[in-house]
């Protein structure tokens, strides 16, 4: 199974034709702020104007899945109950972790939760800079307060851990990715096996609060890691497995994304436009079947080509014949803010 791509190449593999942009915007303040201005993107604006939308994964900000999870989810025949999709068996699979069978995991994840003057805010991960060496260090240490609760814990990389428990089945729990920026206590569900979680939380900033490793991060600059988020629960036969025709992750986007960082966002949508979306404009041009789903905060729309015998084809080659679009209705920016 392919991982995610951070940054696409120049050259796009013959056999993928559905890519999947995470990222591409949220109803954070910052965000909508710089949509309202935000410079075109050539080939993104030619593709909204040669393609339809053929597909539509609708939802809200505080679904506890994002829409390019559930997008995946869907394309997968993954359960797409909000909160249970599997995707620590996923992770694990693509860091080559091996999760016993008969049992559900979830994806641990170690991380710095800023306490501000009103709440606390999960920092985004990759700007961590947490090593392999003082990731496992650290994973040991809380290894015996979960063991004690009958936790199982399995290290993948510096920023996954896997986690298992009886608990766990069909235990909802927010993404990573929606609680990255955002406050954690607005994503700590109500369900009955909550509270264990959440105690283990707090004994863990407890144990790491003054830990040789995060005193030597401190004098470095770096945050310390002193809590972590459980999300992804699930089985491991339901998405361990490859699967064919997978749609292709790009998350170039989203780590400026989830901190706010608009001018490196920015910069990334150029990257994009003048790799990925410059050659995906000249397959459709070539008449290629490409698919591109772009997923936001709440939605996220597939644009494509409809099977030209449907009716909405037959109507759509009839109006592009008469009247060809050459703009959107909406500029890229309020567009993306639609999602």
């Amino acid at each position: 199974m392919p991982r995610p791509e951070e940054s696409p190449s120049s050259h796009l593999p013959a056999p993928t034709q559905h890519w999947v942009i995470a990222g591409a915007s949220s109803q954070s303040e910052p965000c909508l702020q710089t949509l309202g201005t935000m410079p075109e993107l050539p080939h993104l604006r030619a593709l909204l104007n040669t393609l339809d939308e053929v597909d539509r994964v609708t939802g809200d900000e505080y679904a506890l899945n994002m829409p390019h999870e559930r997008l995946l989810a869907r394309a997968w025949g993954w359960p797409e109950a909000d909160g249970l999709v599997p995707w620590s068996a996923w992770w694990a699979a693509q860091d080559g972790v091996t999760l016993a069978g008969g049992q559900a995991w979830a994806l641990l994840s170690p991380g710095h939760w800023l306490m501000g003057r009103d709440h606390l805010t999960v920092l985004e991960p990759s700007g961590l800079q947490l090593s392999d060496a003082d990731s496992n260090s650290l994973m040991d240490t809380v290894r015996p307060f979960f063991e004690e609760d009958g936790w199982s814990l399995v290290w993948g990389s510096a920023l996954r851990w896997y986690a298992s428990h009886p608990s766990l089945m069909n235990y909802p729990c927010a993404s990573l990715d929606r609680v990255t920026g955002r406050n954690p206590d607005v994503w700590l569900t109500d369900h009955p096996h909550a509270r264990g979680v959440r105690r283990l939380q707090s004994e863990v900033q407890m144990l790491l609060y003054q830990h040789p490793i995060n005193e030597a991060r401190e004098a470095q600059g770096l945050p310390s890691i002193n809590s972590f988020w459980l999300s992804g629960a699930g089985w491991p036969s339901t998405a361990d497995g490859a699967v064919p025709g997978t749609p292709h992750l790009v998350e170039r986007l989203k780590p400026a994304l989830l901190r706010d960082d608009m001018p490196a966002w920015l910069e990334a949508w150029a990257e994009l436009d003048r790799t990925l979306l410059a050659e995906l404009s000249a397959r459709v041009t070539a008449g290629d079947a490409v698919r591109l789903s772009l997923c936001g905060e709440r939605h996220a729309v597939t644009l494509g080509r409809r099977a030209p015998d449907s009716p909405q084809g037959w109507w759509l080659r009839l109006r592009g014949a008469l009247s060809p679009r050459s703009t959107p209705t909406r500029p890229v920016g309020p567009w993306l803010a639609g999602l």
